[in-house]
């Protein structure tokens, strides 16, 4: 398996970066969605976010279009949405592809682990991926599982208080 850290990832922006730039901490790489019935749990995300980040936590928001068309905007309309709605902070990359053969290669890697009811394929938007400091996937959440649930915070609390 590939390291995560050698994949590039387009910030919403247009900056390129890889996503190498989390090497040391635990992220939490969520697809997201403007107009989906989970899209407020972009404020529970950006709590998480905001409450284990001096911890060398961070939540990457993927928006993506792929199920029911539920983030047609572009790159300026989501960032805009997502700071006037939710005070997001945390960064979000270009809108990307999670599954099919012309997913983002985040997504292909990511999607390789497998627990519970979740293997394989990206369910659904706000689905959660959990990767440790050394950019191993460790833990993968339904859609239906909120940002501040004890089985998330748990997970991140395990990770970030691991040497």
């Amino acid at each position: 398996m590939p390291s995560l850290h050698s994949i590039p990832l387009t910030l919403i922006d247009g900056r390129t970066t890889d996503f190498g730039r989390f090497k040391g901490d635990v992220v939490l790489v969520v697809n997201v969605a403007s107009e989906c019935g989970f899209t407020a749990q972009y404020a529970g995300l950006e709590a998480l976010y905001n409450k284990f980040r001096d911890r060398g936590f961070h939540v990457l928001g993927v928006p993506c279009n792929q199920f029911g068309g539920q983030e047609p905007g572009a790159g300026s309309e989501i960032v805009e949405f997502c700071s006037r709605n939710f005070g997001v902070s945390f960064p979000l990359t270009a809108k990307a592809k999670v599954r099919g053969k012309d997913r983002h290669p985040l997504y292909a890697e990511l999607t390789k682990f497998k627990t519970g009811m979740l293997p394989g394929l990206v369910k659904w938007n706000f689905e959660k991926f959990l990767v440790n400091r050394d950019g191993e996937v460790v833990g993968r959440f339904a859609p239906t599982v909120e940002p501040d649930s004890a089985a998330v915070i748990d997970a991140i609390q395990a990770l970030l208080d691991w040497p």
